[in-house]
C-alpha cells in the first residue's frame, strides 16, 4: 500500500494573516489521533492575542503550554470545548501553585512538529514531549533533562474562553485515585459549559507510567471559579494546593474542591518516561481495558506507525492519484491534508454512550451540520458508508431519546443552533441517493417531523440573536404562520427563511418514501424564500434581493444594505444568501431576472473590493470580494453558472478560489476549517465535481489530477467490498485546463450534471477531453430544480 501519510501536512491553516497567531486562520487542531478517533491528544496552551484568537483546539502556535490533554475539537470557531484529562511535565516546583498553571506553564523552543499520528514540542524547561494514539487511547512519550523531573495530573484542567464568556467551561467534580502498583491512576472528572452551553459530562480515565514514580502526592484545594448554581469560593485569590503523601485519594465535596496528584521521579530515574491514557464516557475499568488492549508497547514509534497504517487503509487509499516522479507535490499535500481534516470529527464513541443503554452506533462532536451538509457529509457518504450509517444511526437515536437531532453537539449535549434544522439536509441527501442498511427510516423521517412542526424549549433565550435554542427552529411560530420569519420578531430573519426553506425542501424529498401525503405540503413550504423577495432593493446595479419583511406582511426597507449583514442574517450578507436556492434555481433564475442577468449577479459576487463590501475583520483578512470562499453559504456559489449551461465560468471561479485562498503553508486556509468542512470543498474542486446538497446530483466541474481512483461504496459481493469511481483527464496540463468533452461510463455526455445512481452507486469511470480553452460544451438541459414552485407573496 502506498504510504500516502507522507504528503500530509497537519500544519495547514494552523496560523492566520499574521504569521504565529491564529487570528483569522483555520483554528485547526494540531496533534495525534486516528479517524474519527473518541480521543484527540494534544498541547493546551495559552493564545497571546486572547481577543481574537480562539482556544477552542488547544493548540496555538503563539501561546504557552499549560498541559497535554486527551480532548480537543477541531476546526471550530467560538468557545473552547474540552482541553480535559491533563498531564503536565515539569523540572522544577520553585515557584509553582498546581492550583494556577499559569505559574507552571511552559514557553516552546523552535517549532512544535507534527505528521500523521505523531505530534512533537519541546518546551523551554527542557522537556521533549512526543504524542501518539489510538481509538479511546493517548501515549505521552517525555524526554526530561538531568535534575528533577515531575508530572502534574489536574482534574480540574480544562480549556477557557477568553473572546467568549457565556461560552466558559467550568469544572465541578471529580475523582483520583492512586493503585498500588504504584505507576497506575484512575478517576473522573465533570464539567459544564463550553461552545455548546453544554450540561454536565464526566469522563473517566485510566492513566499509567512506564516507570514507578518515587513519590506521589494527592493535592487539592477549593475552586474559585465562578460556577453558576455550583458551590465554588466566588471572588476568591486561588489558594495554594494542599499536597498529601499519605493520601491515596480525593474526591471533591459539596464545596466542589479541586482535585489532582503530583508525581515525582528522583534525579536517578530514568530521563524518558512514558504515559498511556485511556478514556471512557462509562466507567474507570472501561478506561483501563482501552489503556491495556489498545497499546500493549511503550515503544512510540509502534502507535505511531499503527496510526499511520489506519489513516492509509481507513481514509487516503479511498482516493488514488498517481505519486510518481511526475506529479504534483503541491496537489498531492493540498489532498491527502484535506482529507486528513475532514476526518478527525466527529468522534466514533460507539458503545461509549453514557446517557442510556443502546444497541446503536454513538457518536458526538458534530460541529457542525450547518457547516457540514453543504459538502462534507456528501463525501462521507461515498469514502465511509458504513460509519456514515452510524452517524446517521446516532442522530436518529439521540431524536429518540431526547426529543431532538442536533445542529451541533458535544459532550453528549446538543448545541447550539447556527439558524435551521440542518440535520434534515444530511438525512435528506443520505436518503435520496439510498442509503439504508441499519437506518430507521421511518424514525428519521419522524425525527425530521419534529424540527418542523414543533417549537423547541428555548433554553438559552439571551443568545436569540444566535438562534434561541440548541436544537430545533426557534422560529417555527412565523413561519407555519405566514411563510416566513418575521424581521420584527425574528432574530436573523432573512438567513434564517433561508435555512428554513432548505430544510423544509429535504423534508420533502424523504416524504416522497416514508410519507407522500406530506410531500406538497413540505414543498410548497420549502418556497418560503420567495416571499421575502424585493424588486425594490438595488445595490451594485443589482436589482431584486431577499430583504427583511414585518409580520404584517410589509417590507422594511429604511437604510437596508443588502452588503450588510447585520441584524438580518448570520455569517453572511443578504447579498450572499439570495443565492442560496439551490433546491429551487429555476425559480431565483427568474427573479434575478432572467440568465443574463443572474449571470451579471454571479460576476458581481467575485469582483474585488466592490464599493460599501462590509470589513470582515481579523477572520475575514484578505478576502475583498461578496464571495467569501470561508463562509459555508458560499460554498456552492462557484457553481451556480452550470444552471445557465456556462460550466466553464463555474470552473474558472472554483479553480481561482482553490488556487489563491488555499495553499500547503501554516496560513493556507482562507477561513475556519469547521471540522473540515472547508477542506472538503477543497476535495471536491479536485475531484472536478460538486455535490448538490439534498438531491442526488453532482456538477461536473474540472479536475485536478489526469487520473484518480475514488472509493464511492461498499458492495459486500465483491472481494475487497470497496466500489470504485475512476476519473480521467488523459490531457489535463497547464495550457489544457478547459473542458471540452465529458464521456460517464463510455457514454457521450451533453449535461453538465449527473446523478447519483449513473456512477456512485455501482462505479465506472468519467473522462474528460480537456482543452486549451473554454468553451461551452454541454448541450442538455441544467441541473434539476427539484423544489420549483411558485408562490403567491
Amino acid at each position: 500500500m502506498v504510504d500516502y501519510s507522507q504528503y500530509v501536512s497537519v500544519f495547514i491553516g494552523s496560523e492566520g494573516p499574521v504569521a504565529g497567531t491564529t487570528a483569522g486562520g483555520g483554528d485547526i487542531w494540531v496533534g495525534a489521533a486516528v479517524p474519527f478517533g473518541a480521543v484527540r491528544f494534544g498541547l493546551d496552551t495559552t493564545a497571546a492575542d486572547g481577543a481574537n484568537s480562539f482556544l477552542n483546539g488547544g493548540w496555538t502556535p503563539d501561546g504557552n503550554v499549560t498541559a497535554v490533554s486527551a480532548l480537543h475539537v477541531h476546526g471550530t470557531g467560538g468557545g473552547a470545548k474540552y482541553g480535559v484529562i491533563p498531564q503536565m511535565p515539569l523540572t522544577t516546583l520553585e515557584g509553582v501553585n498546581l492550583l494556577d498553571n499559569m505559574t507552571y506553564s511552559q514557553p516552546r523552543k523552535g517549532h512544535d512538529e507534527g505528521s500523521v499520528g505523531y505530534f512533537s514540542s519541546r518546551l523551554e524547561n527542557g522537556v521533549h514531549i512526543e504524542l501518539s494514539a489510538t481509538q479511546h487511547t493517548g501515549l505521552m512519550q517525555y524526554s526530561f533533562p538531568r535534575g528533577e523531573k515531575h508530572v502534574v495530573v489536574d482534574v480540574s484542567h480544562y480549556l477557557p474562553s477568553p473572546p467568549i464568556r457565556a461560552q466558559e467551561q467550568k469544572y465541578v467534580g471529580g475523582e483520583i485515585k492512586l493503585h498500588s502498583e504504584g505507576n497506575l491512576y484512575t478517576g473522573y472528572g465533570t464539567y459544564i459549559g463550553g461552545w455548546n452551553y453544554g450540561a454536565p459530562m464526566t469522563i473517566y480515565f485510566c492513566g499509567e507510567f512506564s516507570v514507578p514514580p518515587t513519590n506521589s502526592q494527592i493535592f487539592s484545594g477549593y475552586n474559585n471559579d465562578p460556577v453558576s448554581r455550583y458551590q465554588t469560593c466566588a471572588d476568591c485569590p486561588t489558594p495554594q494546593a494542599v499536597l498529601q503523601s499519605s493520601a491515596s485519594s480525593a474526591h471533591s465535596g459539596p464545596w466542589n474542591d479541586r482535585v489532582g496528584v503530583l508525581f515525582t521521579w528522583n534525579e536517578t530515574s530514568a530521563q524518558k518516561i512514558s504515559s498511556k491514557v485511556g478514556i471512557s464516557w462509562i466507567s474507570t475499568d472501561r478506561a483501563c481495558q482501552f489503556k491495556d488492549t489498545e497499546i500493549k508497547t511503550w515503544d512510540l514509534n509502534t502507535t505511531v506507525q499503527a496510526a499511520v497504517e489506519e489513516w492509509n487503509r481507513e481514509v487516503f487509499s479511498k482516493v488514488q492519484v498517481d505519486t510518481g516522479p511526475s506529479s504534483n507535490r503541491t496537489d498531492l499535500e493540498l489532498l491527502y491534508s484535506s482529507l486528513y481534516f475532514m476526518h478527525l470529527m466527529p468522534s466514533d464513541r460507539t458503545g461509549e454512550n453514557p446517557l442510556w443503554e443502546t444497541s446503536e452506533p454513538w457518536w458526538d462532536d458534530f460541529y457542525t451540520f450547518w457547516d457540514l451538509f453543504r459538502c462534507t457529509t456528501a463525501l462521507w457518504h461515498l469514502l465511509q458508508p458504513r460509519r456514515y450509517e452510524g452517524m446517521i444511526r446516532a442522530l436518529i437515536e439521540m431524536y429518540r431519546r431526547q426529543g431532538y437531532m442536533p445542529d451541533g453537539r458535544s459532550g453528549n449535549f446538543n448545541g447550539e443552533t447556527q439558524g435551521g434544522s440542518n440535520a434534515d439536509n444530511v438525512l435528506a441527501d443520505a436518503y435520496v441517493k439510498g442509503l439504508r442498511g441499519g437506518i430507521n427510516w421511518t424514525d428519521g423521517y419522524a425525527a425530521m417531523v419534529k424540527d418542523a412542526e414543533v417549537v423547541p424549549f428555548s433554553d438559552f433565550p439571551a443568545l436569540a440573536v444566535r438562534g434561541s435554542s440548541s436544537q430545533g427552529r426557534a422560529g417555527l411560530a412565523n413561519w407555519k404562520r405566514v411563510g416566513f420569519l418575521a424581521a420584527d420578531q425574528d432574530d436573523a430573519a432573512v438567513s434564517r427563511t433561508v435555512e428554513y426553506s432548505a430544510n423544509d425542501f429535504a423534508l420533502s424529498q424523504v416524504a416522497r418514501g416514508e410519507k407522500p401525503g406530506d410531500v406538497e405540503k413540505y414543498l410548497n413550504r420549502s418556497a418560503g424564500w420567495q416571499r421575502l423577495w424585493s424588486d425594490d432593493v438595488t445595490s451594485l446595479n443589482v436589482t431584486g434581493f431577499l430583504a427583511p419583511r414585518l409580520a404584517n406582511g410589509a417590507f422594511n426597507l429604511t437604510s437596508y444594505d443588502p452588503l450588510s449583514s447585520s441584524p438580518y442574517t448570520t455569517e453572511g450578507s443578504p447579498w450572499e444568501y439570495t443565492l442560496t436556492a439551490a433546491h429551487d434555481m429555476a425559480s431565483l433564475i427568474a427573479k434575478a431576472g432572467g440568465p443574463t442577468s443572474f449571470s451579471t449577479r454571479l460576476d458581481t459576487m467575485f469582483l474585488p473590493n466592490p464599493p460599501g463590501l462590509a470589513n470582515l475583520g481579523v477572520n475575514g483578512a484578505g478576502i475583498d470580494t461578496i464571495m467569501n470562499i470561508g463562509n459555508e453559504p458560499d460554498f456552492a456559489v462557484p457553481y451556480l453558472y452550470h444552471y445557465l449551461n456556462a460550466s466553464w465560468k463555474s470552473v474558472h471561479a472554483a479553480r481561482n478560489l482553490a488556487e489563491t485562498r488555499f495553499n500547503t503553508t501554516a496560513q493556507g486556509l482562507p477561513g475556519n476549517s469547521d471540522a473540515g468542512a472547508l477542506n472538503s470543498w477543497l476535495v471536491w474542486q479536485m475531484l472536478g465535481l460538486w455535490p448538490v446538497a439534498g438531491q442526488p446530483v453532482y456538477l461536473l466541474g474540472a479536475p485536478r489530477f489526469r487520473d484518480l481512483r475514488m472509493a464511492v461504496g461498499v458492495d459486500g459481493s465483491r472481494d475487497d467490498g470497496t466500489v470504485w469511481l475512476r476519473i480521467r483527464a488523459p490531457e489535463l496540463s497547464g495550457r489544457n485546463r478547459w473542458v471540452g468533452k465529458v464521456w460517464v461510463d463510455g457514454r457521450t455526455w451533453t449535461r453538465n450534471w449527473f446523478e447519483h445512481g449513473d456512477v456512485m452507486v455501482r462505479g465506472g469511470e468519467i473522462v474528460f477531453e480537456m482543452t486549451d480553452e473554454p468553451v461551452v460544451w454541454e448541450t442538455g438541459g441544467p441541473p434539476p430544480s427539484p423544489g420549483h414552485v411558485e408562490v403567491e407573496m
